[in-house]
């Protein structure tokens, strides 16, 4: 899947859940229930099968995180390889986005800006700049907008904005530096849970 650049209430109105691409939650959620398309207001028929229901979680995962195919594969590859339970590693490998991070921090209000945030270089971890969007955070990292991207007429009253910012968890947050800071590895409370992470990993078993 290639990056989406049509409009993101069509493919939140496909899944019937808010995928978090718009920053209107109240706009999105009054035509969650009707389908896209011409004949969008008839109701769906029939069921899905085993295949399908995997593939739609795959594909909501995808949506949100806003991953190619290649590249989501190789986050699931890795979570089947560390030890312990592969649906809890996937997630906590996807919250640990650099981009994710920016997200969750406040410092944007959808992932896809946060990813080009990332990738303009506006963020430094540890001091370093770091313009990988996938690149997976660790416990004590420091995430702080650069000095040189703080006039920008983007970051106006940020320190504000991000006094307000619902952090999960696992983040902390010093709105007179502007930087944040992982205490630890997210858990299973801090996960939104929109996706079914366990028809997921069966669905890449069976291919």
């Amino acid at each position: 899947m290639g990056r989406n650049i049509g409009p993101k209430n069509k493919i939140a109105r496909r899944f019937g859940v808010n995928l978090g691409l718009k920053t209107n939650a109240a706009k999105v959620a009054r035509r969650l229930s009707q389908p896209p398309g011409a004949h969008g207001q008839k109701k769906r028929r029939g069921s899905q099968s085993t295949f399908g229901k995997q593939l739609t979680e795959k594909q909501k995962a995808k949506y949100i995180y806003g991953m190619r195919e290649a590249q989501f594969v190789r986050f699931v590859t890795e979570a089947e390889r560390l030890t312990g339970d592969s649906g809890y590693n996937l997630k906590q490998l996807l919250e640990r986005r650099l981009d994710n991070v920016v997200y969750r921090l406040g410092f944007a209000t959808t992932r896809a800006q946060a990813r080009q945030m990332v990738s303009h270089n506006m963020f430094a971890v540890n001091g370093k700049k770091l313009n990988i969007p996938s690149h997976l955070v660790k416990t004590n990292d420091v995430i702080s907008l650069k000095d040189s991207k703080k006039k920008k007429i983007l970051f106006e009253g940020i320190s504000e904005r991000l006094a307000s910012a619902n952090l999960p968890s696992w983040l902390s947050l010093d709105t007179g530096k502007i930087e944040g800071k992982v205490l630890h590895l997210p858990k299973e409370e801090d996960f939104d849970n929109i996706f079914d992470v366990k028809l997921i990993i069966e669905y890449y078993a069976t291919r």
